[in-house]
């Protein structure tokens, strides 16, 4: 998630600075350099994947603001944390700007990319414009981890009201995400046993970070963010 505004105050022998960065102009100060710096740290740790994409408890102590988030879609949307990390591992393997891979003319001349799908959660373009519309969050962005895991927990909701599918079936989520709802319905995903194996993988690594859950959550829940924001 990119930062759109960052204040940042410098004391100096007991005389604070305020630097404002971001839509305004960067204030006059002699180690602008260090400030760039913590920057883009910053810049660059929210766009960062966590080490260990395969454990639960390892993914929230990199990304610690990242329980808040899916523990805030676990109470809106009711749909548990571990089929939310499990569906986005399959989905962009936590990568903020994923994109499906070009095709290739000639073997080696980039070609046009499969779908529009895109982010955490790849999106279509039209149906993230459906969410937006729906939910009222105009300001949505695809990369934004808030954003995505909000997009998961309201399609696998419809899912469940539309086709009665538990919000703790991981496998038959999945393949209502993949097919869509009409697809689930009409039953496309039976003459693709590709992804029927793709929708087991999401179900043993939804049962994966369940089990590993177990094991942190206490002490996530008593931490809780450490952002103020």
């Amino acid at each position: 998630m990119l930062l759109n505004h960052v204040i940042i105050i410098i004391k100096r022998n007991n005389d604070s600075k305020i630097l404002g960065v971001g839509m305004g102009r960067v204030g006059t100060i002699r180690n602008r350099w260090v400030v760039w710096g913590i920057l883009l740290l910053l810049i660059g740790g929210c766009a960062s994947r966590p080490s260990n994409i395969d454990n639960a408890c390892s993914i929230f102590a990199d990304e610690n603001s990242w329980y808040d988030s899916m523990r805030q879609v676990e109470k809106k949307w009711k749909l548990p944390i571990h089929v939310q990390l499990a569906i986005i591992h399959q989905e962009s393997k936590f990568t903020h700007n994923a994109k499906p891979p070009r095709k290739r003319l000639f073997w080696f001349i980039p070609g046009p990319r499969s779908s529009t799908a895109f982010g955490y959660a790849q999106v279509l373009d039209g149906t993230w414009k459906w969410y937006k519309e729906k939910t009222g969050n105009s300001g949505a962005d695809r990369d934004n981890f808030d954003d995505a895991v909000d997009f998961i927990g309201w399609y696998t909701d419809i899912s469940f009201t539309r086709l009665g599918i538990s919000r703790w079936d991981a496998e038959a989520q999945y393949l209502a995400y993949h097919e869509g709802h009409n697809g689930y319905r009409q039953k496309t995903y039976l003459k693709k046993k590709w992804l029927m194996q793709v929708a087991k993988k999401v179900k043993r690594n939804a049962s994966r970070y369940y089990t590993q859950l177990q094991k942190c959550r206490d002490r996530l829940e008593e931490s809780g963010s450490i952002w103020p924001f």
